[in-house]
């Protein structure tokens, strides 16, 4: 599965990943205030300047965004124009609000510093940046919504000469298949409770994939949910320790199952290597759908909680690198469609 989000590499701001675990070892830290610590002067700059540049980015307005763009990563505005034409049209009719600021004060660190850390509020909320030079920057978080497809934005920004300029670009969807985050958490928590390894270990990816606006955040919440998502053992089928499936006699290796909605509605995507005699078979049209659908039932027999967890199933044939057959069948169409075998777990 994979989760559209861009972000502009800035040549001035490198930004790593903040581990909860290492904050009490960190040295002494930038300062940061919270929006609801801001003056309302401080909170209706900040916002506004946040908002012009989204709004740029919903007109696609290239030349009003390069105005407002820090000069130092102005060499790589190609990306950050890649991004707009990508996100303007999702964007375009989307009603903007600001939902969190940060303002970010690392003007006192001396030059050349490493690392910079801002620890923000309570519970706490954390930054990380490599390589930041000495100044005052600020992190407003948006949110477009009222479109097919909602997106969070994550705008970093530089104070330059009295100005609050573009310094980091970064957006990803809201929601994924019709949910937000907080739903396919407390989804992932009822498979996990119940012994749906493999849809706990989906569900715990997405809500994680939707709940981090950026990945230089961190937060006790989305600890939290990392640290949940970590006691789920999946044992999801690879490449190199494929699920050998048994079905009809027939062993069926499964190279790898995650998750799409390339059709909208969340599906399971299956891959599967098929051996010399199955892959022959997949060269008859109705020979290639049995095939395929019973392979389907044979993955429903043994984790049935697949069924009501997605729309339908994708099962792809692959051999190499390229992929021979594929089909996608609505999960209740795998039902009617297949014999439904007693799919087993063979030897790897």
């Amino acid at each position: 599965m994979s989760l559209r989000s861009h972000a502009t590499p800035a040549a001035l701001l490198c930004l790593a990943l903040l581990v909860l675990g290492d904050w009490g070892e960190r040295a002494q830290a930038a300062s940061c205030t919270t929006q609801a610590q801001m003056t309302a002067a401080q909170r209706q700059i900040l916002a506004g300047a946040a908002r012009t540049i989204l709004t740029e980015v919903q007109t696609g307005d290239l030349a009003g965004l390069r105005a407002n763009t820090l000069p130092a990563i102005d060499a790589d505005f190609n990306s950050i124009q890649q991004s707009v034409q990508y996100l303007e049209p999702k964007v375009r009719t989307a009603t903007i609000t600001v939902d969190e600021l940060y303002l970010l004060d690392a003007s006192m660190d001396p030059p050349n510093a490493q690392q910079t850390d801002f620890f923000c509020g309570s519970p706490v909320v954390g930054f990380d940046f490599n390589g930041l030079p000495p100044g005052v920057y600020a992190m407003a978080l948006l949110h477009a919504t009222g479109v097919q497809e909602p997106q969070q934005v994550a705008l970093v920004l530089a104070k330059s000469s009295g100005r609050w300029l573009m310094a980091g670009f970064f957006f990803k969807p809201m929601v994924l298949g019709g949910h937000d985050g907080t739903w396919y958490w407390t989804q992932a928590r009822k498979y996990a409770q119940s012994k749906g390894a493999w849809t706990a270990a989906f569900y715990y990816k997405i809500a994680t994939d939707l709940l981090d606006p950026v990945d230089f955040l961190a937060s006790s919440n989305l600890e939290k949910l990392r640290r949940e998502a970590g006691e789920v053992h999946a044992d999801l089928p690879a490449a190199a320790a494929p699920l050998a499936l048994k079905v009809h006699g027939a062993i069926f290796k499964v190279t790898s199952v995650g998750t799409t909605t390339a059709l909208g509605p969340l599906d399971l995507e299956v891959h599967y290597a098929p051996d010399a005699t199955q892959a022959a078979d997949l060269r008859s049209p109705a020979v290639a759908r049995k095939q395929v659908t019973d392979l389907m039932a044979a993955l429903l027999a043994i984790h049935p909680e697949l069924q009501s967890a997605f729309h339908g199933m994708w099962l792809h044939a692959d051999r190499g690198n390229a992929s021979i057959f594929a089909l996608e069948l609505p999960m209740n169409a795998v039902s009617a469609s297949a014999e439904s075998p007693a799919g087993t777990r063979a030897e790897h």
